[in-house]
């Protein structure tokens, strides 16, 4: 009688739970909050993130553009892409038409597994599908448009994971939650709201069958921004993935508005400082996720950028997920492997300072910096980009003066368009002032401008040298900067090269620019009772290190260099003497560690 009551109840409780579930009575939100992160991505550091798919075959944008957003700049109608696709492949080609040309005849699973392992690595996210739909496995969801049905005949994501898995590292999947050209909502065009069909019908059944067939260690959701995390279901489906993953799976933090979970994904940003929670820096080598073959060789910095960047935002508690663009072959560009690999070398000496590492009290030595160069007019847009090597992406500032000379007598309004900050003065008076703060998602970095226009007129008399300054600040996410000018009865343009000049003698044409910003020349970690000092300039005799006296039996040594540095204390510093380091001794010529234990 007793086991027949337990299972009676054993049944209702059943009956229960799926009623709750049905009706929304779990918490979901609550649950997955509260779910601590995994301890394998707090320590890992480094994953690679790969942007492969059609885009790859035309591989094309402008220069500060996103390759792989290829199929909406053919919305758009941008002339760039569209020129150069009926140049290139026809009057009469379209973006499904690149599926047959998407090859991927070098592809080697395997060999990518190697070299991601080879970059130091712990963790690789592939995008399984990008905006435009187009699935790297089999879906049933996307006949004809994926990788096994029409294109390299190949399930891409299943020989990735498998050799990832293999090779020790995390896989991660990346997913994109709208498409741009699914019949059931077209992303960008049809109205916001209009996609609870496309989602129930498509997108959570699809997310369920790639999750569900690969079992990915991270997830990495993208597209979220015009819609809510109610809208999207991602709450059950992020409770769903953990229930079926277990306490190694993980999530990012672009599921849609209402719901803050997941660690934190700043893109092409100077990063974030300590959170309590985790975070990675996203960014390409170059200037693009996917491939895009219009980039210029300064685009993709060098090793040393690369490396440093890394440092600082692991001193500032976070990560980095840095991304690959293959060619349409399957073939990762040289350039991009040789900076994957120079980053590898650097972490066989000095992984002791990053994998596992925890921020220091303080974590980093900063200086203020100052480049100069001769502009022709003021018409920038940085998007999320340093103005000029040597300048952060974000906080930063530009000062251009010279003299500006108009065309005729007349009362001029001026336009200044820019996104944040910007003053403008002519002849000693302030015409405009836009104190504007920009607002945006830090995922919605392909979506519009956040910028405003501020006008103000002045008279001005024909051919006066008018001694001119801007002055411009840049705080987070994208930046931009435009002048225009416009008199009566004319049409406002942008004020022209020839009206700029650097002396009154009306000479040289140009503007004086100087760009400043903060620039960190080194970094500090901890590592269980272990301090690691990481140095981007050689120190020629003294190391100088504002921290608490370690005490009289700490020993310093620079790592890959097996022995102890002399040390003393004064004045609330450290000084360590490096003088008696060799240039042919020092391990590293990109940035420089150096671990103290304090014993």
């Amino acid at each position: 009688m007793i086991k027949k009551y337990l299972l009676i109840v054993a049944f209702f409780s059943a009956v229960t739970i799926t009623f709750s579930q049905q009706n929304g009575k779990i918490d979901y939100i609550k649950e997955i909050s509260e779910r601590p992160y995994p301890e394998w991505f707090k320590g890992a550091k480094l994953g690679i993130f790969i942007h492969w798919g059609l885009y790859s075959v035309p591989a094309y944008g402008s220069k500060e553009s996103y390759g792989e957003w290829y199929l909406r700049g053919l919305q758009l109608g941008d002339s760039l892409r569209t020129n150069f696709m009926k140049d290139t492949y026809g009057q009469n080609f379209t973006y499904k038409d690149f599926a047959p040309l998407f090859k991927a005849e070098l592809f080697n699973a395997e060999e990518w597994a190697g070299f991601f392992k080879k970059s130091g690595a712990k963790y690789v996210v592939l995008v399984s599908k990008h905006h435009d739909g187009y699935a790297l496995w089999p879906s049933k969801y996307s006949r004809n448009w994926n990788s096994v049905d029409v294109g390299p005949k190949r399930d891409i994501v299943g020989e990735l994971t498998n050799a990832v898995k293999k090779s020790g590292l995390k896989m991660g999947l990346y997913y994109s939650l709208p498409e741009w050209n699914h019949p059931l909502h077209r992303w960008y065009t049809d109205p916001h709201d209009s996609i609870t069909n496309y989602i129930d019908s498509y997108m959570v059944p699809q997310f369920k069958e790639l999750i569900s067939t690969y079992k990915p260690s991270l997830i990495f959701a993208d597209g979220e921004w015009f819609n809510s995390a109610k809208q999207w279901h991602s709450a059950e489906l992020i409770h769903w993935y953990y229930n079926l993953v277990g306490d190694e799976a993980i999530v990012n933090n672009r599921w849609g508005h209402g719901l803050d979970t997941g660690f934190l994904t700043p893109e092409y940003s100077a990063g974030i400082k300590v959170t309590d929670r985790p975070w990675a820096e996203v960014r390409g080598i170059g200037r693009s996720f996917g491939l895009n073959r219009n980039e210029t060789l300064e685009a993709y910095g060098s090793s040393q950028d690369l490396i440093q960047r890394f440092i600082h935002t692991v001193a500032n508690g976070g990560g980095m997920i840095i991304n690959v663009g293959p060619k349409a072959d399957g073939q990762i560009p040289l350039i991009q492997q040789e900076r994957l690999i120079d980053l590898g070398n650097w972490l066989k000496i000095n992984g002791a300072a990053i994998y596992g590492a925890t921020p220091f009290t303080r974590h980093e030595e900063e200086k203020e910096v100052f480049m100069n160069r001769i502009d022709s007019q003021i018409n920038f847009n940085w998007v999320r980009n340093s103005p000029m090597k040597g300048i952060r992406e974000d906080n930063f500032s530009a000062n251009w003066e010279g003299y500006i000379v108009a065309p005729h007598s007349g009362n001029y309004t001026f336009e200044v368009k820019a996104d944040d900050e910007a003053i403008v003065l002519i002849d000693g008076k302030q015409v405009i002032n836009q104190n504007y703060t920009a607002a945006g998602s830090q995922s919605e970095v392909m979506g519009a401008q956040t910028s405003a226009t501020t006008q103000g007129t002045i008279k001005l008399k024909e051919g006066v040298a008018y001694p001119v300054q801007i002055k411009y600040r840049e705080k987070d996410l994208n930046a931009s900067i435009a002048l225009f000018w416009k008199t009566k009865g004319n049409e406002k343009q942008l004020v022209p090269a020839s009206a700029f000049f650097l002396d009154a003698e009306k000479k040289v044409q140009g503007l004086n620019a100087t760009y400043s910003s903060l620039k960190t020349y080194l970094c500090y970690t901890q590592n269980k009772d272990k301090i690691y000092a990481i140095s981007f300039e050689w120190p020629d005799d003294t190391l100088k290190l504002t921290i608490p006296d370690p005490g009289s039996q700490a020993t310093v040594k620079l790592l890959g260099l097996d022995r102890e540095l002399p040390w003393t204390y004064t004045n609330g510093q450290m000084h360590v003497d490096t003088s008696g380091i060799k240039y042919a001794e020092m391990p590293t010529h990109d940035a420089w560690t150096f671990e103290i234990d304090k014993n």
